[in-house]
């Protein structure tokens, strides 16, 4: 049996707010929880309407709070945003709160446009160049030995995986010998050769005596293949309308949505959204199995933009069903 986390972004709904995301954030992870998921995490973006996971680590503390065994974690923190010392102190804060509960994965990307990288106020560029070391900072504050004391930090026991899309991430987190997780729900163009590199690479280390790779899957369920073809089309709308310029709220599903595109969006769709089950519980766990298989994942991180909160749970109920979890 394959484990199953939950990636989160605490979508914005159109018609709705962020309070009531907030809320459909605690719900799913609460949901999460009782159906034997392993973890949830949030992810780090900015200036993008229908997400309001923004600050993250505040979120991942609300989360957290509302739950008492599911690990709960960042996925990710987007590193470049941030000097190492303040993250540290903020999930050495997290693990005081949530003892041995979380999870820090540290990305490259700064998750924003140039304006919002403006605003932040960091030199985004010479950032993501020293990713790497960054990282290490970041882990050696963990240990009680960066340049400076982190408190709370020094001595948390704070899980850190790397992040990532390309051969970079792969690359770095075999070197240091820590768990990673690829971004195949929305970007699996390098996923095979990710795989190969981080496999073929890694390094034991005091952290992960073998490989550990956690892969993005899209899960879309519902009682009927029909009724989950439909719902998905909130996710494929949004993925048009960041392609096109136009990021917006979630909006409500569009029967025959994904058929009206020119072909070239249908197409895009089909590459960026190729790692997906979409359909009934027989339907999803036979692609969930074949990916499992074709990519020797050690556990699933499922995403799953779906406009309806009730709607949202029964397809993650769902998807623990055909994982039998």
């Amino acid at each position: 049996m394959t484990p199953l986390s939950i990636l989160d972004l605490s979508p914005v709904v159109q018609g709705s707010n962020v309070r009531q995301s907030f809320a459909n954030s605690v719900a799913l992870a609460q949901a999460g929880e009782r159906l034997g998921y392993r973890r949830v995490w949030l992810a780090e973006h900015h200036g993008m309407p229908g997400i309001a996971s923004a600050a993250t680590s505040v979120l991942i503390g609300h989360i957290a709070g509302a739950t008492s065994t599911i690990r709960v974690g960042a996925g990710g923190i987007m590193l470049p945003n941030h000097a190492p010392l303040l993250i540290a102190e903020q999930f050495g804060t997290l693990d005081a709160l949530y003892p041995g509960r979380i999870d820090l994965g540290l990305g490259r990307a700064p998750g924003s446009d140039q304006k919002v990288s403006h605003a932040i106020r960091r030199d985004l560029h010479a950032a993501s160049d020293r990713f790497p070391q960054d990282v290490q900072e970041v882990m050696a504050y963990f240990r009680g030995e960066g340049p400076v004391l982190a408190v709370p930090g020094g001595g948390a026991n704070v899980d850190v995986w790397v992040l990532g899309s390309s051969l970079f991430g792969a690359s770095l987190a075999a070197h240091l010998g820590l768990p990673y997780a690829f971004a195949s729900h929305f970007a699996p163009q390098a996923l095979s050769q990710a795989i190969e590199v981080y496999r073929g690479h890694f390094k034991p280390s005091a952290y992960l005596d073998k490989p550990y790779l956690m892969l993005g899957y899209n899960v879309i369920a519902a009682d009927t293949d029909e009724e989950a073809a439909v719902l998905a089309t909130s996710q494929q709308q949004a993925f048009v309308n960041l392609v096109t310029g136009q990021p917006g709220r979630l909006p409500p599903p569009v029967p025959g949505f994904r058929e009206s595109l020119p072909a070239e969006l249908q197409a895009h769709l089909a590459r960026t959204l190729s790692c997906s089950a979409v359909g009934s519980v027989e339907a999803v766990s036979r692609q969930m199995q074949a990916f499992v298989k074709e990519t020797g994942a050690d556990e699933l991180m499922v995403a799953g933009m779906i406009f309806d909160q009730a709607a949202r749970l029964r397809s993650y109920e769902i998807a623990a069903q055909a994982a039998g979890l």
